[in-house]
């Protein structure tokens, strides 16, 4: 069976395990709804029938785990593996990333903000550069779900809007959050980590660097993007304040999960020229860079 094969056969399992197990429990709710008594050998045998494909869903993913670790996988790795298996590459990204949010918050309200950060090292900052039009949107969005509540009459409808609305404004606050306790990293070895939240984390060793600069930029591809010239941003508002040349190009992971090279980065500092001075002093290579 190949990999694909297996993804998509393990991928099956699930969803039948739990489409039964939903399917059973909708009939008794039906049955206690409509005053239909179900007797105590009918509710056993539904029991059993919702049990069967639960037991086959535990020994697949059991198989599966033993492939992967077969494979010269860490448990780590085996486990993510098979969450991907089962809901996709970019679907278990994006789950990973709502739960990042939620400790983003968490972080912000507790006080420890900076992720990532050990002794030594220097925190960039950058969240203020959208932290502007990421608080208009959280503010509109609460306007919104006010104005909505008096506006919509159907009950359903205003809660599923108010849900959604809720959610919206929790997304917005959580991304600036992110942006807040994950700033880029200058490491005491020199080594560079930028992120984007809780959505990009790249390491780019000290001894890759080539040059680095202050350069105030406009950036208009995607975040994360790599352009024609192999060059990534990283942006916030819409704007880039320091350019790194590298050496060589580094492999970094894309939002969605998508692997991309880049042999430079541009990136959102907010204080870019204490940013690049940092970094001079922490690479050898550069002393001498104008």
């Amino acid at each position: 069976m190949t990999g694909r094969t297996a993804s998509r056969s393990l991928r099956k399992a699930v969803w039948w395990s739990i489409g039964v197990r939903v399917a059973g429990v909708l009939l008794l709710a039906l049955c206690a709804a409509a005053g239909v008594r179900v007797g105590s050998t009918a509710r056993l045998a539904l029991e059993l029938a919702m049990t069967v494909p639960l037991i086959f869903l535990v020994a697949r993913l059991a198989t599966a785990y033993s492939r992967y670790r077969r494979g010269g996988l860490t448990r780590r790795a085996a486990r993510y593996a098979i969450a991907a298996d089962v809901v996709s590459v970019p679907g278990l990204r994006l789950m990973i990333h709502e739960f990042r949010l939620y400790t983003s918050i968490l972080r912000l309200l507790t006080g420890r903000w900076r992720h990532g950060v050990r002794k030594g090292d220097i925190a960039v900052r950058y969240a203020s550069g959208g932290a502007g039009l990421l608080l208009t949107l959280a503010y509109l969005s609460v306007i919104e779900t006010v104005v909505l509540a008096f506006l919509i009459p159907w009950p359903l409808v205003r809660e599923i809007t108010l849900a959604l609305d809720v959610w919206g404004v929790f997304f917005i606050l959580g991304l600036f959050a992110s942006f807040v306790v994950r700033p880029h990293v200058i490491g005491a070895d020199g080594t560079l980590r930028l992120r984007s939240g809780a959505l990009v984390d790249i390491q780019i060793p000290g001894q890759d660097i080539a040059a680095v600069r202050v350069e105030r930029r406009t950036a208009r591809g995607r975040r994360g993007a790599v352009d024609d010239g192999g060059c990534a941003d990283l942006s916030q508002g819409g704007q880039t304040t320091v350019t790194v040349e590298l050496a060589r190009p580094v492999t970094f992971t894309r939002p969605l999960g998508k692997q991309a090279s880049a042999r430079a980065f541009r990136f959102y500092a907010a204080d870019p020229v204490t940013a690049v001075a940092a970094l001079r002093a922490r690479v050898p290579e550069l002393q001498n860079v104008p």
